[in-house]
């Protein structure tokens, strides 16, 4: 256990796992989320293209919360219709990418699950519909298109992308 002084270290009370473990964690992590970012810039190169992104989007919130503001050429299936509607609406064969409020909300997270229970490939849109907006992307209301200038705090102000 590493210690400051007399002090245990917080960060290093519980070991970093081993460089083998912390790659399978890691690794699949990635399997099960997608980036904001990643999903806006795939959905803005098949809009511009015409090209199929390879997944669908979908909101899991209320309709309320729907027009409040959801991504463009997203499909609004609110999780609790996902059992009785998402065979239905959605094809097998396409990935799903879930999202819901944001990272405070758990509603992407179990819209995933259920779809994943019903057959689904699925990942979860790390940050949610908070983030996309933060991000400065655009976004549709039920009064139209609408977009905010990026937080500085989440994500670059001068560049394409953050570079990760």
């Amino acid at each position: 256990m590493t210690t400051t002084g007399h002090q245990v270290n917080p960060v290093l009370r519980t070991p970093p796992a081993s460089p083998a473990a912390a790659a399978a964690y890691f690794s699949a992590s990635l399997a099960f989320h997608a980036d904001v970012s990643d999903v806006a810039s795939v959905l803005a190169g098949a809009r511009e293209t015409g090209a199929d992104p390879g997944f669908v989007v979908i909101d899991t919130r209320s309709t309320a919360s729907w027009d409040q503001g959801h991504v463009p050429g997203a499909v609004h299936l609110p999780t609790a219709l996902i059992p009785e509607q998402a065979e239905r609406i959605l094809d097998k064969a396409v990935p799903v990418v879930t999202y819901c409020w944001g990272p405070g909300c758990n509603g992407a997270t179990r819209a995933a699950l259920a779809l994943a229970e019903l057959g689904f490939q699925v990942k979860e849109m790390l940050g949610g519909f908070e983030y996309w907006a933060r991000e400065g992307f655009a976004y549709e209301t039920w009064e139209g298109p609408a977009q905010q200038a990026a937080d500085p705090l989440t994500a670059p102000v001068d560049a394409e992308d953050c570079g990760c």
